[in-house]
């Protein structure tokens, strides 16, 4: 009698991709890719163009691994999953540089530095190489998300404590903070936009989710 498949979308299936953004988060739990955190979340727009370019190399860095994951000899493995995840950024890059070259030029060097994300090896090797290509797919998006939305948070909370703006890709800059006050005496701290700032807000971040969830200490 042949085995039922499991569902693409099944409970299980499904936890891959939602763990990371919680219980699991690669950043606020697992401490990973906290570096381009700091240096890429002055923007709400910068940071949502890179959780998008992690998120895709993420997925399909796991999926190509997981796919070959048999043929690739030991010793050679991990210059094999360089080479996989350099090739995806390049062309993630070479996609910005041709549809969103202002972005492209204020993310700077840390696009290409998406090749040494923690997160990414981590996965390769944590999740690619021990299990199938779906599974593999979602682990990636999950981790991803997981990775995007702390970035999205750090940027929208520096953004507009620090400049009092807002701004998202293909829509432009916008103001959130009302002129009555700033008439009322309030000004933009500026300190919101130093990288140490960032860090600060992670770590309000991480406060918040162990002091929700106290499993997260006890797993840790």
């Amino acid at each position: 009698m042949n085995k039922q498949k499991e569902p693409l979308f099944s409970k299980k299936n499904m936890k891959l991709i939602t763990g990371p953004i919680g219980a699991d988060n690669p950043i606020t739990v697992l401490c990973l890719g906290v570096c381009s955190a700091l240096a890429v979340t002055v923007k709400v727009e910068p940071a949502i163009i890179m959780a998008i370019s992690v998120i895709v190399v993420t997925a399909f860095s796991n999926l190509i691994i997981s796919l070959i994951r048999n043929t690739i000899p030991d010793r050679i493995r991990i210059i094999v999953q360089l080479v996989i995840v350099a090739t995806l950024v390049i062309i993630v890059d070479q996609i910005l540089k041709a549809y969103s070259p202002a972005v492209s030029k204020q993310l700077s060097v840390f696009v290409g530095l998406i090749i040494t994300n923690c997160i990414i090896m981590g996965r390769i090797e944590a999740f690619a190489l021990g299990n199938k290509p779906w599974p593999s797919f979602l682990d990636g998006i999950g981790n991803g998300l997981g990775y995007g939305i702390i970035l999205i948070i750090v940027a929208f909370v520096r953004e507009v404590l620090g400049a009092g703006t807002i701004t998202i890709p293909g829509m432009g800059e916008f103001s959130v903070i009302p002129a009555a006050v700033y008439d009322a005496g309030y000004s933009d701290n500026g300190l919101m936009l130093l990288s140490p700032m960032a860090l600060l807000v992670i770590g309000v971040i991480i406060w918040i989710q162990r002091s929700r969830n106290k499993n997260l200490i006890e797993h840790n």
